[in-house]
């Protein structure tokens, strides 16, 4: 017994030698031999690095620190997101971005207690490169078109001029505010307030997405502030590269100045280009990969991701540039890739934007707890104040010249929450890291952590109870129809013909044109011909199915997994089953009765119409008419119509001679329509029309004897030319 343990213990011993950890830096060690094969001797020979012992167990934690480092913080930010789901009623008071930089703030404590030195920063090339391109390309992708376009000329109104005006005041502002505090401000200059507020102007779309999606307002009201924060910081990236440019001149002439403000404009207009351009190319590619369903989403990632690295690699605006490619090639992809392929790129999608945008809200957090602080309530309230203050007067008054032209005025309480939407978050974050380091380059970091955690917390968490309050318009829940879709796209056409008709060339004409541009070039060229809607009303029908498809997918998400209905028993089937089959019975018999009534009026109403059309004198700008007393004729008076005392064509025929002179008639002036067999035999006699209205006929049996066979009826119309 003694010789067995004996052994089991040299076992262990020999076990515990083998599994000994070394450091992976010297993982061997370097031994002379005194062979001629591994000798490193005087005369020159090799050395040759010779194991101490064979290991069974090692750790090399450097080997993949970056990449487990990376699946831990995101295993990190998907845990927080899953326990602020589930945490009772916290999401309907605290928003979900607070939240996380809370859990950021708590884990850089952690890290800063542990480690005795600052936690790892969001660096900004980690921000611009990898986290911001997934939510813009999933904002861009899922933009509501329609609404986008319609309120285009307000967003940009607010981006552009909004944007200036609030750099332009924070920053001039700002250098008062250092000259007065001269004795501990007195070293910065204007052009680095300008920089300052260029960065701390830009309203954060992520931050902004995060907050408005809980509160969901109404459609207008949403795009509004959205679009004005997608695009507002493209802007602002542009004017604080431009400032940065201006720092490093020795002299800033007007030259200067007026190339900049070129060079705003060309990487706006560069950024679009380069998005439209791999827009289309993503849609003709998508055309071919009928063959390769599998790898056909991977084309939308890969084209959108390639205009915003072409556009940062040529200076341009990388936002600008995948907003506009995710907006061209949607129609395209989604007509060509199958319903699978559509569903693969949109989970993929919000994953990846949701997983962005987790990262982002733990690292501000972490980001906080810093070395690097610098403190001075002069700026750092006035700051804040300016931001607040001009902002809320930039929104009045550019609301108040964009009232003149709108249909649909923006309210004053839209107004408000539109100034008090105004969240910053990430990106001034990141790019507060990249000025140039200069005395003050402290606290300007301080001040920036101190906006975001003021309008994330504060005004993130009030909003909701405001727009509450203040009874501010909500979204609609229910998607719209097949029948409302089409009588909005029917007010669209005639608002087109309208604005044709008077020779205004409003929103509605250049949609239209759009609209047969693209129906007649673009859809033929980029989508396959089998996959090509042959109606407007088939392809409104399919785009209503996506878009009710991805409504239900996102009620699901929130919906309580506690409250399960219970199966229905087989006596329950069975009564719903003969309930449903006496109602579609009761249906179908008064939908034959409602075909045949319809059926009669229409035959009775060319009828009309062409006994009407003979009596009115066909009109010529050549020729002027008599009047009808003139002619030996009575003119049609109220109640005295062609067909009877309730005919529903009784009404007073116009006298159009004042009009022969001043409005010529068009070339192709149609015809009058040849009548049909059966109102042939109604010639020299007054026809009896029969209408079927109900609340003033007493009869509406369509059976009657007097009720012509339906069958002949659509023979007659059929036949009617």
């Amino acid at each position: 017994m003694d010789g067995r343990c004996t052994h089991a213990v040299l076992l262990l011993l020999c076990l515990g030698s083998c599994l000994s950890l070394t450091p992976p830096a010297q993982p061997f060690v370097r031994q002379e031999k005194a062979s001629g094969l591994g000798s490193n001797s005087s005369k020159g020979g090799l050395s040759l690095d010779v194991p101490m012992a064979l290991r069974v167990f090692s750790v090399d934690y450097y080997h993949v620190q970056a990449p487990f480092e990376i699946v831990l913080w995101i295993m990190l930010a998907s845990l927080a997101k899953l326990g602020f789901h589930w945490s009772g009623r916290l999401p309907a008071v605290v928003p979900e971005s607070c939240l996380l930089i809370m859990v950021g703030l708590l884990v850089g404590g952690v890290i800063y207690g542990v480690r005795h030195s600052a936690p790892p920063t969001l660096s900004a090339d980690a921000f611009f490169l990898f986290l911001l391109p997934p939510i813009v390309l999933d904002a861009g992708y899922f933009l509501p078109g329609k609404l986008f376009f319609e309120n285009l000329g307000t967003i940009l109104w607010y981006a552009v001029l909004g944007t200036l005006w609030n750099v332009l005041g924070i920053g001039v502002c700002l250098y008062g505010v250092c000259l007065l505090a001269s004795g501990s401000l007195g070293d910065v200059s204007l052009l680095h307030c300008l920089l300052f507020s260029s960065l701390i102007a830009a309203v954060d779309p992520v931050a902004v997405l995060s907050v408005f999606q809980e509160i969901h307002v109404n459609e207008q009201l949403h795009i509004l502030v959205f679009g004005e924060s997608l695009l507002n910081d493209a802007v602002t990236v542009v004017l604080y590269k431009l400032f940065e440019s201006f720092l490093r001149l020795p002299v800033v002439t007007g030259v200067d100045v007026l190339l900049g403000g070129c060079r705003v404009l060309g990487v706006g207009l560069g950024g679009l280009g380069v998005g439209l351009f791999f827009g289309l190319v993503a849609a003709l590619t998508s055309r071919f990969t009928s063959r390769a369903q599998v790898i056909a989403p991977l084309f939308v990632f890969l084209y959108s991701y390639l205009s915003y690295l072409t556009s940062e690699m040529l200076h341009l605006s990388g936002i600008m540039a995948i907003v506009t490619c995710a907006v061209t090639m949607k129609q395209y992809v989604e007509a060509n890739l199958s319903e699978r392929s559509n569903t693969s790129i949109q989970y993929f999608l919000k994953m990846w934007s949701s997983v962005s945008e987790t990262l982002i809200f733990i690292f501000l957090g972490v980001s906080t707890i810093q070395d690097v602080h610098m403190w001075s309530w002069a700026f750092v309230c006035s700051t804040l104040l300016l931001c607040l203050l001009w902002r809320a007067t930039g929104v009045i008054l550019l609301t108040a010249v964009v009232n003149k032209v709108r249909r649909n005025v923006v309210t004053f309480r839209d107004q408000f929450i539109i100034a008090y939407g105004g969240l910053r978050g990430a990106i001034c974050f990141s790019l507060v890291f990249l000025i140039d380091d200069f005395p003050k380059k402290r606290l300007f970091i301080t001040t920036t952590i101190v906006v975001i955690l003021f309008t994330v917390f504060v005004q993130g968490m009030t909003i909701k109870p405001l727009v509450e309050l203040l009874e501010v318009k909500r979204r609609k829940r229910n998607l719209p129809t097949v029948s409302e879709e089409i009588h909005s796209r029917l007010l669209d056409h005639l608002l087109a013909g309208i604005e044709d008709v008077v020779g205004y060339w409003g929103q509605h004409y250049w949609k239209d044109k759009f609209e047969q541009f693209n129906q007649r070039y673009l859809c033929r060229f980029l989508i396959r011909e089998e996959r090509q809607a042959r109606s407007s009303i088939v392809r409104v029908y399919q785009e209503l199915e996506r878009r009710d498809e991805r409504a239900d997918e996102e009620h699901i998400t929130h919906v309580d997994v506690r409250c399960q209905t219970r199966p229905h028993l087989l006596e329950e089937m069975d009564s719903i089953r003969r309930i449903l089959t006496r109602n579609l019975h009761s249906f179908n018999n008064k939908l034959e009765v409602v075909t045949k009534v319809a059926l009669s009026n229409i035959h009775h109403m060319f009828a009309d119409v062409n006994i009407l059309q003979k009596q009115i004198p066909a009109y010529s700008r050549h020729t002027l008419h008599g009047t009808p007393a003139a002619e030996g004729r009575k003119p049609l008076r109220r109640h005295q119509s062609l067909g009877g005392k309730h005919s529903p064509w009784s009404q007073e025929v116009p006298d159009l001679s004042h009009y022969s002179e001043t409005y010529p008639t068009p070339r192709n002036r149609r015809r009058p329509i040849k009548t049909t067999r059966r109102s042939r035999g109604l010639q020299g006699q007054t026809p009896q029309p029969r209408t079927f209205m109900l609340g003033r006929n007493n009869s509406l049996d369509p059976l009657e004897p007097s009720c012509p066979d339906p069958q002949k009826l659509s023979y007659a119309l059929d036949n009617k030319t």
